[in-house]
């Protein structure tokens, strides 16, 4: 019996022995988490409003039609340049081909036009040499005329005189006179013809101001070949609005047409991404901000991906709470107020991985401010 209460006791002692321990092992527990919770708390801000981010490009059309072609699907890898819709540019390809003839029509009369300038500066260029030649002849007749009447005059005077006197016979005094009145008709044909020649420099001179008409008409066609080749440009560019292709290398995010669908003027066809371009928008408390710098590492967990870790760092720190651009701002009619911890946003950079990282999903944010 004694031996029974002996084993008790010992039980007893060993039972409550253990259960200190335990408590004491709790216990130790229960401060090394605290004492992490605490230093988590002093040395990291954390947040699960966040969420993943990329610039989705839509994908206009700049001209209306009908879409015949469209090459891509949902979810499809596209590089930039790839085809991803045709509009129907028969119309517009049409319009090209008449403006192209519409252009080398004009080029066509252009060139006539500068050889009509050519031709007839040279023509007018050789009338205008000759009648000026033709006047320095004339001239040059005009003063041995006046030369030869001015003699002759004299001649015929000293005859006069002489034959008044009877010291020349009748028969002289007459060859004196017919070579006098002669030299008068020789002056005035020299004159006439210096006259003439004068007329046929100024008329030649105003042959020449057909080649001011012609350089105004060459002005108008340069103009006109200009005006129609900024209309060909246009249509050109017209056609090629037509064939739409990817601005970037990205993921065709969602797809708002069909083929054989009519389309107008800046009407999304569909949404793009680029798949390295990523970020993280995290909206942290008002209170804890002013922990937060640029630079910052961050620890990211992604709820698709439970237990993977990614890395990134804060690149940017908002300036204005995200209530400030709600639709709907808060007003107080009841003059009750409830004040309520705003939040700003940040932006935090992060690299893709194996195209893991996705726009819209979920996240939580670890921000080392340490």
């Amino acid at each position: 019996m004694a031996n029974s209460d002996t084993s008790a006791k010992q039980y007893l002692q060993l039972s409550t022995r253990r259960q200190r321990q335990l408590l004491w092992v709790f216990i130790a527990t229960c401060l090394s988490l605290f004492a992490w919770w605490a230093y988590q708390r002093y040395s990291h801000v954390t947040t699960d409003d966040a969420s993943i981010a990329a610039d989705l490009i839509a994908v206009s059309s700049k001209t209306p039609g009908r879409i015949v072609t469209l090459s891509v699907s949902q979810g499809d890898t596209v590089e930039a340049g790839e085809l991803l819709a045709q509009i129907d540019d028969r119309e517009a390809r049409f319009q090209l081909r008449e403006l192209e003839a519409q252009l080398q029509s004009m080029q066509a009369a252009y060139d006539r036009a500068v050889a009509e300038i050519e031709m007839v500066d040279q023509q007018t260029g050789g009338h205008l040499q000759a009648a000026k030649s033709q006047l320095t002849a004339a001239q040059a007749g005009l003063e041995a005329a006046t030369s030869e009447l001015e003699f002759l005059a004299r001649e015929w005077q000293r005859a006069q005189s002489l034959h008044q006197r009877q010291i020349i016979s009748q028969q002289q005094w007459e060859t004196a006179r017919n070579a006098h009145r002669r030299s008068q008709q020789e002056y005035q044909r020299a004159v006439a013809q210096v006259a003439s020649a004068e007329a046929a420099v100024v008329e030649a001179r105003g042959s020449q101001s057909r080649l001011q008409v012609l350089d105004r008409d060459l002005t108008r066609l340069l103009h006109d070949k200009e005006r129609v080749a900024i209309q060909l440009e246009r249509q050109r560019v017209n056609v090629e609005d037509r064939t739409i292709t990817s601005p970037l290398d990205g993921i065709i995010d969602k797809i708002f047409v069909n083929p054989g669908e009519y389309v107008a003027t800046g009407q999304r066809l569909l949404l793009v991404h680029d798949p390295n371009a990523i970020w993280v928008n995290a909206n942290i408390k008002e209170t804890q901000i002013r922990h937060i710098a640029i630079g910052n590492p961050v620890a990211i967990e992604v709820d698709a991906y439970p237990g993977r870790q990614f890395r990134g760092e804060v690149v940017r720190i908002g300036h204005a709470a995200t209530s400030q651009f709600a639709l709907l701002p808060s007003t107080n009619p009841s003059g009750n107020f409830t004040k309520v911890t705003q939040r700003l946003p940040i932006k935090i950079a992060v690299s893709q991985q194996d195209g893991l990282l996705k726009p819209g999903m979920m996240v939580e944010v670890s921000i080392d401010v340490r």
